[in-house]
């Protein structure tokens, strides 16, 4: 139905064919790329359907790879995020793991603390947990919820869990 192509569309990764994307004001689309690039890592996190971490990097090392590669923070600044946002997210003791050693759970925590390393203000999240079991679902989304009000940062997940859905403040049906 095109769900995925919105969250595209509204990170900023996909044009619209038609109108514009305005995101705090901004027009995205009139941006320079190397301006929407700049614009999309300190405004947008991400968390995909699936974590694409990097195998040959630890947990640390994924989570601070947009700030060092968006130059948001110094990287002394970066990994000390990174080592408090793996923290929060229930990781503190697998901070030096490689994502292989590592359940789909514990993977897809990594990809929430990366998506949140930049401190963006909007956090899109499309089909973050497809891939995993019920109780781990359910962990995510509640980490996640918790994040959200801790870090304040406006929140737009797709998902096609009903269940999922009726945990929203609002919800839409595509």
């Amino acid at each position: 139905s095109g769900k995925s192509t919105l969250m595209a569309m509204l990170g900023a990764l996909t044009r619209p064919t038609e109108g514009r994307l305005l995101l705090d004001g901004t027009d995205v689309w009139a941006l320079a790329e190397t301006q929407r690039a700049t614009f999309r890592a300190r405004q947008i996190g991400f968390v995909f359907q699936f974590p694409g971490l990097l195998s040959n990097l630890t947990a640390a090392d994924n989570v601070a790879v947009p700030a060092l590669l968006g130059r948001t923070m110094a990287a002394q600044d970066a990994y000390a995020r990174a080592r408090d946002l793996l923290a929060r997210v229930g990781l503190a003791d697998r901070m030096d793991a490689y994502p292989g050693s590592m359940s789909g759970g514990e993977q897809r925590r990594i990809a929430v603390a990366r998506a949140l390393i930049n401190a963006p203000p909007l956090l899109l999240a499309d089909e973050p947990t497809s891939d995993l079991d019920e109780d781990t679902e359910s962990d995510i989304i509640d980490l996640l919820e918790h994040l959200q009000r801790t870090e304040s940062f406006g929140f737009v997940l797709v998902t096609h869990d009903l269940e999922l859905a009726k945990r929203a403040e609002r919800s839409f049906e595509m």
